[in-house]
C-alpha cells in the first residue's frame, strides 16, 4: 500500500498512465499467491477515483469500497443496498447480453464490468453481505446480492468454479430455498453452480431436506426438479451411492407421503391454457423465443418480473404502462415456460423409474394417473402438429436436441420407455377399447390372456378414442426418415413388447401397420442414421419373434430379390446394430421347425425368403463366426455384449439338436482357412469366462435373457459350462478344437 501511495506522489504523467496496469497486476498476483491485498477495496480511495476514468472501471472499485464500508453487522442496510443495486444494474446488462448473444466465450474485454467487479473482490464482498444479512427482513437486499453473484457466474466461469468448490456455501444455498421470496434467485444460482461441480454433494449436511421439499409449491417443485436434473447423471442402478442426489431422491421417494408423487404427476400433466396456443402468430412467436432463449431460469426471471408488474398494476399504473417488458412478453411465453418445467419433471420421473424402488414408483405414478394425463396433453402440447417449416430446432443444427420443444419430446419418449419396459403397467398406455381388442385377439387365437392384461385396473388406463401407444404410432409414421425422434419413438414402442413374448401385443401393433413402416424405413427410405436403424432392427425383432403372421407379412412386403438383398445388406453392414434381429430369426425358425403339424406354419416356412435364408446352415455359421470375431473381452460394452448372447443362442439351439460339435469344428476350420488358428476359439473362450462372471451375479440380466429367448437360464449356464469344460476329450468343449501349440487359455484377460 505504501509503495503505491509513494509512487503516486512522485509520479510523472507517463508513469501515471501505467497505474491501472500496475494495480491490476498486483491484484491478480495477490489472487494467485495469496499474498498482498485480499481485495481491491483495500486500495486508497483517492487512487481508485483518480484512475477510474482512464481504466474504464465505471466506478465499480469505488462502489465496492463504499459497499464494504457500509455492510458491517450494525450498519444501516439501506446504504449497502443502494450501492448493491447500482452494481447489480451494471452487471445484469452484461449478463443479459451474454445470454442473448449465443453464449459467446466470456472474455475480459467482452464483459469489462463483471471482470472489474471480480478483480476488485466484489464476489467476496457480496458473499460477506449475503452471509451476514440473509436472515434480515430485507429480502430485496438478499435478492440483489444473489443476482450479482449469478450474473458473475454467467459471465466469468472462474467465479462459478470457485463458488462450487465451497461446499459450505453450496449447502447453505439449499437452506435458503425455504424463503419463498428469494427462492427463484437461490435456485438459479444453485443450478449454475451445480452445473460445474464435479464432486458428490453430501446431502446429510442440508438440515431437514425432506421438509424443505414438502414445503415447495408447484412452481418451486418444478424448479427443484430442474436442479436435480442438472445434478443427476445417467444412473448405474447397481452402484448407487447413498450420498448422491439420485439415491437421496429415491430414498425420499420410499419414505415420502404419496402426495409428493401426486404433485409430480400433476406437474407433468398440467394443462396449458388453450388461449396461449391459438392465434396466427403463435408458432412464429414461439420460434422467435426459442432462438432468443437458451437458459431456462432466465425465462423464470422474466416470468416473475411479468408477474410482479401485474401485482403492481393497481398501485402503480403509470410505471407499468412504461415498462418495456410488458411489450416484450408474448402469450406464447407461457407455453414455453410450462414446457421447460415439464422437461425437468419428466427427467426426474424417468430416473426414479430406473432406480431400485421402481415398483413402488410405478404404483404411485399409476395411481395418480400420470399416463392418462400425458395422453390428454399429447395432441395439444406434447406433439402439436407442425409443418416442416415450423419444426423448431435449436440454432442451425437440425440434430441438436437442446431446444425446449425437442427436449420435452425426448424426455416424454424416455419416460414411456422406462414406464413400459418389463412392467405389467405397460397396458395403462391403452384405453378400454384397445384392451378389449387385445382380449379379442387372444380369444381368436385360442390362447390365454396375459395375466398382466387381466389384472389391469381399467380406471387407470387412458381416456378418449386413442391410447397413448396408438397416438405414438401415428406420429412415428409421419416422422422424417433421419429424425432423431425416430430412435426414441422406436425405443418406447419396443419397451412395450419387451419381456415375455405376447402374441396379442404383437398382433395389436401389426394390425396398425408397424411392420410395414419399419421395413419401409430399413429398405425403401433414405434413412442413414445408425442409431435409428439399430432401434428399428431391435423393434422388428421384438415384433416378429415367434409370430408366424409377422413373417408372412414380411414376405408380402419384401416381395422381390432386390428388396431382400437390400434388407440383408442393411443387416450385414453392422451386426452390432442388427444382432438382436438375427437372434429373433434364429429363435423363431427353431420354434417353427417344431410346429410342422400346423399347415399355416409349413406354408410360411416354405415361402418366406427370410426363414429359408436362415435355415441354411452355412448362413447361420457365417453369422456365428462374425459375431464372435467382432468382440473381445477388452471391447465389450453394454451395447455389444448382445453379440455374445446371440452367438450363444445359435450354439444352444445347435446343442439341443446334438450339433454342437459340428458348429465348433466349423469354427476351427474357418480359423485355419483364414490362417489364424486358435485365435477365434481362444477369444470365444475368454468371452465365455467373462459371461460367467458377469451374468451369474446379475439377476435382472439373467431374467431378461430368459424372457427374451424362452430358453431357461439354467440351460444358458449349462451350455456355457459345457463349452468351457477343460476335458479335451469332450466333443462339446472349446479346448478340444484348439491345437496344443495355439492354446492361450491360461492368459487371464479379465479384470478382477
Amino acid at each position: 500500500m505504501a509503495t503505491l501511495a509513494g509512487s503516486e506522489s512522485h509520479s510523472t504523467g507517463g508513469i501515471q498512465r501505467n497505474y491501472p496496469s500496475n494495480i491490476i497486476t498486483k491484484l491478480t498476483t495477490s489472487k494467485i499467491t495469496g499474498q498482498g491485498f485480499s481485495r481491491g477495496t483495500q486500495l486508497p480511495g483517492h487512487l481508485l477515483i483518480e484512475r477510474d476514468k482512464q481504466a474504464k472501471w465505471n466506478g465499480i472499485p469505488t462502489l465496492l469500497q463504499r459497499l464494504h464500508a457500509s455492510s458491517h453487522p450494525n450498519d444501516d442496510l439501506s446504504n449497502a443496498h443502494c450501492f448493491l443495486k447500482v452494481l447489480s444494474s451494471q452487471l445484469s446488462m452484461e449478463a443479459m447480453s451474454f445470454v442473448t448473444e449465443d453464449r459467446k466465450t466470456a472474455q475480459e474485454s467482452t464483459f469489462p464490468n463483471t471482470h472489474t467487479f471480480d478483480l476488485f473482490g466484489g464476489v467476496n464482498v457480496s458473499l460477506s453481505i449475503y452471509c451476514v444479512f440473509f436472515s434480515a427482513v430485507n429480502d430485496d437486499l438478499v435478492k440483489d446480492c444473489l443476482s450479482v453473484l449469478y450474473n458473475c457466474c454467467i459471465c466469468t466461469e472462474g467465479v462459478t468454479k470457485s463458488l462450487a468448490a465451497r461446499d459450505d456455501f453450496v449447502l447453505f444455498l439449499f437452506t435458503l430455498m425455504t424463503n419463498k421470496k428469494t427462492f427463484l434467485q437461490t435456485a438459479t444460482l444453485i443450478e449454475d453452480i451445480l452445473g460445474v461441480k464435479k464432486e458428490i454433494i453430501q446431502l446429510e449436511g442440508i438440515p431437514n431436506l425432506s421438509g424443505l421439499v414438502q414445503s415447495f409449491d408447484q412452481q418451486q417443485l418444478a424448479n427443484f426438479c430442474r436442479i436435480l436434473s442438472v445434478t443427476i447423471s445417467e444412473p448405474d442402478v447397481g452402484n448407487d451411492d447413498k450420498h448422491t442426489l439420485l439415491a437421496k431422491n429415491a430414498q425420499q421417494k420410499r419414505n415420502a407421503n404419496p402426495s409428493q408423487a401426486e404433485r409430480l404427476c400433476k406437474l407433468a400433466t398440467r394443462k396449458v391454457s388453450e388461449a396461449t396456443a391459438t392465434g396466427a402468430n403463435f408458432l412464429q412467436e414461439l420460434e422467435d423465443w426459442y432462438t432468443w432463449l437458451d437458459n431456462a431460469l432466465v425465462l423464470d426471471a422474466l416470468m416473475q418480473m411479468a408477474t410482479e408488474e401485474a401485482e403492481q398494476k393497481s398501485s402503480d399504473e403509470s410505471s407499468l404502462a412504461t415498462s418495456p417488458l410488458r411489450h416484450r412478453l408474448p402469450q406464447s411465453m407461457k407455453i414455453v415456460h410450462e414446457i421447460m418445467y415439464k422437461v425437468e419433471v419428466l427427467y426426474v420421473l424417468c430416473v426414479l423409474l430406473m432406480g431400485r424402488q421402481r415398483n413402488q414408483v410405478h404404483k404411485m405414478l399409476a395411481e395418480f394417473r400420470l399416463i392418462p394425463g400425458l395422453n390428454n396433453l399429447f395432441d395439444k402440447l406434447i406433439w402439436r402438429k407442425y409443418t416442416a417449416s415450423t419444426h423448431v430446432v435449436h440454432g442451425q443444427n437440425e440434430n441438436c436436441d437442446c431446444s425446449p420443444e425437442i427436449s420435452f419430446k425426448i424426455q416424454f419418449l424416455r419416460l414411456l420407455q422406462s414406464f413400459s419396459d418389463h412392467h405389467e403397467n405397460k397396458y395403462l398406455l391403452l384405453n378400454s377399447q384397445e384392451l378389449n381388442e387385445l382380449s379379442a385377439i387372444s380369444i381368436k387365437a385360442n390362447i390365454p390372456e396375459v395375466e398382466a392384461l387381466v389384472n389391469t385396473d381399467r380406471s387407470l388406463v387412458c381416456d378418449g378414442k386413442k391410447g397413448l401407444l396408438t397416438r405414438l404410432l401415428a406420429v412415428m409414421k409421419r416422422e422424417p426418415p433421419d429424425s432423431s425422434f425416430r430412435f426414441w419413438q422406436a425405443r418406447a414402442v419396443e419397451s412395450f413388447l419387451r419381456g415375455a413374448t405376447s402374441y396379442a401385443d404383437q398382433m395389436f401393433l401389426l394390425k396398425r401397420g408397424l411392420l410395414e413402416h419399419i421395413l419401409f424405413c430399413i429398405i425403401d427410405s433414405s434413412c442413414t442414421s445408425r442409431d435409428v436403424l439399430q432401434s428399428y432392427f431391435d423393434l422388428l425383432g421384438e415384433l416378429m419373434k415367434f409370430n408366424i403372421d409377422a413373417f408372412k407379412r414380411f414376405n408380402k412386403y419384401v416381395n422381390t430379390p432386390e428388396k431382400f438383398q437390400t434388407f440383408l445388406t442393411q443387416i450385414n453392414s453392422s451386426l452390432v446394430d442388427s444382432n438382436m434381429l438375427v437372434r429373433c430369426i434364429v429363435l423363431s425358425l427353431d420354434r417353427f421347425e417344431s410346429q410342422t403339424d400346423d399347415i399355416k406354419v409349413v406354408e410360411v416356412l416354405s415361402e418366406c425368403c427370410l426363414l429359408s435364408y436362415m435355415a441354411r446352415v452355412e448362413n447361420r455359421l457365417g453369422f456365428l463366426f462374425r459375431l464372435i470375431n467382432i468382440i473381445n473381452v477388452q471391447t465389450l460394452t453394454q451395447e455389444n455384449v448382445s453379440c455374445l448372447n446371440t452367438s450363444l443362442v445359435i450354439l444352444m439351439l445347435a446343442r439341443r439338436k446334438a450339433k454342437l460339435p459340428f458348429y465348433l469344428n466349423a469354427l476351427r476350420e474357418k480359423e485355419y482357412a483364414e490362417k489364424y488358428p486358435g485365435c477365434l476359439l481362444n477369444n470365444f473362450h475368454h468371452l465365455l469366462r467373462f459371461w460367467q462372471r458377469h451374468y451369474l451375479n446379475k439377476d435382472k440380466d439373467s431374467t431378461c435373457l430368459e424372457n427374451s429367448s424362452c430358453i431357461s437360464f439354467s440351460y444358458w449356464k449349462e451350455t456355457v459350462s459345457v463349452l468351457l469344460d477343460s476335458d479335451r476329450t469332450s466333443l462339446c468343449a472349446i479346448t478340444s478344437y484348439i491345437d496344443e501349440p495355439f492354446m492361450d487359455l491360461d492368459r487371464d484377460l479379465l479384470e478382477d
